[in-house]
């Protein structure tokens, strides 16, 4: 199978060209199989996949777009419980969903919600927590979540419930601590093929008082390992889709408080990074302190790490951010800030 540079020579990087970010030409045949051939079940190829005409995926088909995920914040159905706190309840349902990922490229995904990365969370710290998983996938799954909560509660095989079989559903129940920017994430062996797969997404606590009003953006790093062999990846992506924010960028306001819910879930891979251009931002390691540890334009991230950045836009443009890791920026983790008024 070729590695993630033979990929990148083979036809990966033409995916990020000048041609390819204003939609001209079409992108070269790098072998005659599909991501999906490479996937148990599947059959087949051996060399890597083939990229169809074109420089964006389908949406539609997709059934989601990055560019809402960025501000789609789920707050779950909202009661009040029986000893008065505010109650928050979400139904998860696991699912095997063919994504294509790069034009011509489908990748036979396991998500929550039918979405890479599945849905965003977010409650205030001390609410009561219920989410009930429904497994409708053909593999077993759990949902763990970071944070702080009883053992039964962790997702986790062989404690509590452990592992959710397909057809099965259980709900968790929590309280949400601490506030912060955590993530979820099933735990199931092999948990990197899990994880992989698409099997992610953000969970954010709000602090008892609100931070500053912000224009408020959630991006997820990860990656797609399209042959299956679990050395590297061959793309990379924020919030599901390589190069997205190429053609779509983030559309911010000058002046106005930009604040970035920045997670890692990268597998293959034992680093990641964010890269601004043009500016600083205020760093907050994981989110539960209130006060930056540095003001810097690049920050590094293990897999599992997660923190804030606020940041405002002096001037109008064009602002490029990626992984400070050209390899990863070739292979589709890039994009732009559109700045404007």
């Amino acid at each position: 199978m070729p590695s993630r540079r033979q990929f990148l020579v083979g036809g990966g990087a033409l995916l990020g060209t000048a041609a390819a970010v204003a939609g001209a030409g079409s992108l070269v045949d790098a072998a005659p199989a599909t991501a999906a051939d490479h996937a148990p079940g599947h059959g087949g190829g051996v060399n890597g996949p083939t990229f169809r005409a074109g420089s964006t995926v389908d949406h539609a088909a997709n059934g989601f777009n990055p560019t809402d995920i960025l501000r789609d914040f789920d707050y779950g159905r909202v009661s009040v419980s029986a000893d008065g706190r505010t109650l928050r309840e979400w139904e998860v349902f696991a699912t095997d969903r063919e994504i294509e990922v790069a034009p011509g490229v489908r990748f036979p995904a396991w998500t929550f919600n039918s979405r890479i990365p599945g849905p965003t969370f977010r409650c205030r710290q001390g609410d009561l927590l219920r989410v009930r998983f429904v497994n409708d996938s053909a593999h077993p799954h759990t949902m763990h979540f970071h944070g702080i909560h009883p053992a039964e509660m962790d997702g986790v095989p062989m404690v509590g419930r452990g592992v959710i079989s397909p057809g099965e559903s259980f709900t968790y129940t929590f309280d949400a601590e601490p506030f912060g920017l955590h993530l979820y994430h099933c735990h199931v062996g092999p948990l990197a093929e899990h994880i992989a797969r698409g099997m992610y997404g953000t969970f954010i606590i709000d602090p008892p008082q609100d931070r500053p009003p912000a224009d408020e953006l959630v991006m997820v790093m990860h990656g797609f390992n399209t042959t299956f062999d679990g050395e590297g990846n061959q793309l990379y992506a924020v919030n599901g889709i390589p190069f997205h924010y190429m053609h779509e960028p983030v559309q911010v306001r000058r002046g106005e408080l930009v604040r970035i819910y920045l997670v890692n879930i990268l597998e293959y891979d034992p680093i990641n990074s964010f890269h601004l251009h043009g500016n600083f931002f205020d760093y907050y390691p994981t989110g539960t302190r209130l006060e930056p540890t540095e003001f810097t334009d690049t920050v590094i991230q293990a897999q599992g790490q997660r923190g804030i950045c606020e940041l405002r836009f002096p001037y109008p443009g064009r602002y490029m951010f990626h992984a400070h890791k050209t390899e990863f920026a070739d292979l589709g983790w890039m994009g732009f800030f559109e700045v404007t008024g």
